[in-house]
């Protein structure tokens, strides 16, 4: 009889070791849902990430469609001749005889 018991634990040990196994594997995975780089505590920081993102993409967008249209004001082939006067003014200081200067502090 004796000898049918520790027959018999011998037996039940590598289940119990792979129930173990199976339950510690469960426990990381529940740990990491929770609390790991993408789990839930994660979450309300990685939306407010994506909002600041989109809010400066949008602002790029438009910083980048603004220069899309100096760009195309400024091609040799057909310049705007305002905005080419308004760079040769501003950035040689060129005036013309008849103008009037007026200097505006901010």
């Amino acid at each position: 009889m004796a000898r049918k018991r520790s027959l018999s634990r011998r037996l039940k040990l590598p289940a119990r070791r792979s129930e173990g196994f199976a339950l510690g594997a469960l426990l990381v995975m529940a740990g990491l849902a929770i609390a790991g780089p993408s789990g839930i505590f994660a979450w309300s920081e990685n939306l407010r990430l994506r909002d600041a993102r989109q809010t400066r993409l949008a602002n790029l967008k438009v910083e980048r469609d603004r220069l899309k249209n100096r760009v195309d004001l400024l091609d040799p082939a057909h310049a705007d001749p305002d905005l080419a006067g308004e760079l040769v003014r501003s950035q040689m200081g060129v005036v013309h005889p008849d103008e009037v200067v007026v200097k505006v502090e901010d």
